[in-house]
């Protein structure tokens, strides 16, 4: 069984994403604030990390460099991570957050489906405005 970690604090948000990939291969599982994320994933060692990126004191930006540090000191195995989005201005902050994959809220079950995909394939999965170079 495949494990998706998704720390949201919008029911409408886990609704959408547990519609869109739990099933009997696939468990969606919870929490509400960036501070449970480390714990969670100790505990769960899920597939993907899904990160809203406005959850609370900690965000979604905020979580996943908890997480790319505690990889980085050893104390964490790697973790595919995607970073949802509320608008295009926020990928700005997903290219430097060290997520995988970002998608730009709504989401859409195929879009969310093919991002998670990419993740746990070791890809990339981004969308928004491309980086300009001046």
């Amino acid at each position: 069984m495949q494990n998706v970690l998704l720390a949201t604090d919008s029911d409408a948000v886990f609704a959408e994403v547990d519609a869109a990939l739990g099933s009997s291969e696939t468990q969606v599982l919870r929490v509400r604030t960036g501070r449970e994320v480390r714990a969670a994933v100790i505990e769960l060692n899920p597939d993907v990390v899904i990160l809203d990126l406005q959850i609370g004191s900690m965000g979604g930006v905020a979580a996943c460099l908890d997480l790319r540090h505690e990889e980085g000191a050893d104390r964490l195995d790697p973790q595919a991570i995607l970073l949802l989005l509320d608008r295009d201005a926020d990928v700005f902050v997903a290219r430097r957050s060290g997520a995988d994959a970002w998608l730009v809220k709504p989401l859409g079950a195929r879009r969310l489906a093919a991002a998670v995909a990419a993740v746990r394939a070791g890809e990339s999965f981004t969308e928004g405005p491309e980086l300009v170079e001046t």
